[in-house]
């Protein structure tokens, strides 16, 4: 089969597409016809050694296809089934290898494109809106990177439930697509000071808390942004990592609240994933969830993809497409 593998941590250039050999499921595994594989930051990080991984590997944390063998022990999917996954590493290739207990059933009105697209970023944001920190009417957020593929999710997400959204953005182009899914107020970072933007759109009392997927270039302006005992939510660092703070400017700035989650964490149980994953698909099906598909390259060119993604440019999800 082919397959993107990275043999030497580094740029985009690490990404080799390449012949590989095909693997066979283990008991509790399945094999999938991949179609479409997500791209996320992860990858990047992996790729970039940030997260480290046994070398070679095969990159990718999300995917959807149809399956094609299962392993000895496996009773919940057939062949012929259409999956999609999250947090299975291998993405990256004509055929992954995937825990039957990370795979979800993709109903038949959701398209294998469409699967491929929400879950990693979807189940993100349903967890940091619904788990870390559960919205409610009369909460304000901040959420940066508004116009990404989880920005775009979350603000629709945290708009469903009731908050009132702050979106930071770096382009009309962005801003006008956070504002289509629900923010209802649009900083550009690039041109304003968002920390005294969101003090004066506040009224200086704060939000009561800030998703960050940044990182290194808005985490301490966003503690900033805080109301006593508010929540730091940082779920990425697509600037690069956070430097280690002293706890007590957490007291000095209100008793904030810091967590750095992970979907991991939030999807341990299987009825805790197929929840998650069920909401979105009903959302979708129900027009209450759009999915904004960006770019959709070949597998051939996930180097490419991931200069564009690491370039800020990406306005909703962007996909390798294997078929």
């Amino acid at each position: 089969m082919k397959a993107v593998r990275v043999h030497e941590c580094g740029e985009a250039d690490a990404l080799i597409y390449e012949e590989c050999t095909l693997p066979q499921p283990g008991s509790k595994e399945v094999r999938v016809r991949v179609h479409f594989a997500g791209l996320n930051f992860i990858d990047v990080y992996q790729r970039r050694g940030w997260y480290a991984l046994p070398l070679p590997f095969i990159p990718g944390q999300e995917g959807a296809g149809v399956v094609d063998a299962c392993g000895a022990e496996v009773s919940e999917f057939r062949p012929g089934d259409r999956v999609a996954w999250a947090l299975s590493l291998g993405s990256y290739a004509e055929c992954a290898l995937v825990p039957a207990a990370r795979l979800v059933p993709v109903p038949n009105d959701i398209s294998l494109e469409q699967a491929a697209a929400v879950l990693l970023q979807g189940m993100t944001a349903h967890y940091l809106a619904t788990s870390t920190f559960p919205l409610h009417p009369g909460h304000t957020v901040l959420v940066h990177a508004a116009a990404g593929g989880t920005g775009l999710l979350l603000t629709q997400i945290a708009r469903r439930l009731g908050a009132r959204v702050i979106a930071t953005v770096s382009s009309d182009e962005k801003a006008a697509l956070a504002r289509e899914a629900g923010a209802h107020e649009v900083i550009r970072y690039d041109q304003q000071d968002f920390e005294a933007e969101v003090r004066r759109l506040t009224s200086s009392e704060g939000v009561d808390v800030v998703y960050d997927s940044v990182g290194k270039d808005t985490f301490l302006k966003g503690l900033n942004c805080l109301k006593p005992r508010g929540y730091m939510v940082l779920y990425g660092q697509s600037s690069g990592p956070v430097d280690p703070i002293d706890p007590q400017l957490l007291n000095q700035k209100g008793s904030l609240f810091l967590t750095r989650p992970n979907l991991g964490h939030y999807i341990q149980r299987r009825e805790e994933l197929l929840g998650r994953a069920d909401d979105l698909f009903r959302w979708m099906r129900q027009g209450e969830l759009k999915v904004r598909l960006d770019r959709v390259f070949p597998l051939s060119q996930a180097a490419e993809a991931h200069r564009y993604m690491e370039a800020r440019m990406t306005k909703g999800k962007v996909l390798l497409s294997v078929i």
